[in-house]
């Protein structure tokens, strides 16, 4: 059966359904492709991390059903309001799967703003628009931004194209953009032989090191 870490996860619709599943192996169960904007205040301090997160088309029609729509087949971004709440809602307890430092230190985010979700009837998938505001704004000459789900319940991606966009940055920072590493066949064997409900110890399985990095070197 799946967790009850996993039926709080992004929304309560889609796990109505996924708590169906009797079984499963220890492998991504939603799939999100990301598009990401790191932006700056006019005095070259950062001030929020800004993500588009696409769902893939399985956990979109999960999300959607017994959704009420005037038109069969699409929502409006008021339709898919209350299922935006949801979703913010839901990420605040796993810190919004994003992580950043900022000169070698944590830095801490406050709770989202300009969230909604679209759908694209055509693809038939959904896309969470949110933003994440730093706490305190920070000139860095060294950011990091990490997004990852330690358990792997959840798999991240950039798109292929302009994954990450720096808005109002100093001219001379200069972005890297990095996909996980790629696991082994040692750790791909262990982690499908495990339970849906097993306890990943991340030190062992997953953790940082396959997460989606985004590194910005300003002088």
């Amino acid at each position: 059966m799946m967790t009850s870490r996993h039926c709080v996860l992004l929304t309560a619709l889609a796990c109505a359904c996924a708590a169906t599943i009797e079984t499963a192996i220890a492998h991504p169960h939603v799939w999100v492709t990301m598009k990401t904007e790191i932006v700056y205040a006019p005095d070259g301090s950062v001030k929020a991390v800004r993500h588009a997160w696409q769902f893939d088309d399985m956990f979109s029609a999960f999300a959607t059903q017994g959704l009420d729509a005037k038109r069969k087949g699409e929502f409006t971004r008021q339709e898919l309001a209350p299922l935006a709440q949801v979703n913010v809602d839901s990420l605040k307890e796993y810190d919004y799967f994003t992580f950043a430092k900022a000169n070698g230190e944590k830095v801490l985010f406050i709770e989202p703003v300009d969230y909604y979700l679209d759908y694209d009837p055509k693809k038939t998938v959904l896309t969470l628009h949110f933003t994440l505001p730093f706490k305190n704004p920070v000139v860095a000459k060294q950011l990091r931004i990490d997004v990852y789900d330690q358990t792997w319940f959840v798999d991240f991606g950039f798109v292929r194209k302009t994954p990450v966009t720096l808005v109002g940055a100093p001219v001379a920072c200069k972005l890297s953009v990095a996909g996980p590493a790629q696991m082994d066949s040692s750790l791909t064997l262990r982690l499908n032989q495990l339970p849906a409900d097993a306890q990943l110890d991340p030190s062992q399985f997953l953790g940082d090191q396959f997460a989606n990095k985004i590194a910005v070197k300003c002088p």
